[in-house]
């Protein structure tokens, strides 16, 4: 049985531990410590930089996932972002992610959420198909950015 819940911050541990793994897994990143620890916990401390959600399967936190949130001029309302999201391999393909994305979309409803959104790396065929069948459209924007070395 999956239970979807909003972590709290004993799930800090696990969400760090999770993130390392994914940086490794589609980037071959190292994070740093001590910016990963206090990155995870600063959402804990302030709200209004997102939100976290894990998934249990027999008492075991098996995915994660972070929402944060864009403001829309054009709708006069937040948009919800999927960001680090985190199945362990053993569970992938068991609808874990399914269930969290049915749960975030029905939570996103009840607050007057205008969508949601999230990127994922071009090569990630997968990830891709996932979203897809879950009703996610591919769209025409390109994505730009800069970041501090």
């Amino acid at each position: 049985m999956i239970t979807i819940r909003k972590a709290t911050r004993e799930d800090a541990s696990v969400i760090i531990d999770f993130q390392r793994k994914m940086a490794w897994e589609t980037e071959q990143v190292t994070l740093v410590e001590e910016v990963i620890i206090k990155g995870v916990k600063a959402v804990f401390d302030d709200s209004f930089r997102g939100q976290y959600w894990v998934a249990e399967d027999a008492g075991i936190v098996a995915a994660s996932l972070l929402i944060t949130y864009e403001w829309s001029d054009w709708r006069n309302c937040n948009v919800w972002w999927f960001q680090s999201v985190y199945v362990l391999p053993e569970f992938r393909r068991t609808g874990i992610f399914r269930a969290m994305y049915q749960h975030i979309k029905n939570e996103a409803d009840e607050h007057n959420i205008a969508g949601l959104r999230l990127y994922v790396e071009t090569n990630n065929l997968k990830a891709q198909h996932t979203y897809e069948a879950l009703g996610m459209k591919s769209l025409h924007y390109k994505m730009y950015e800069w970041m501090k070395e």
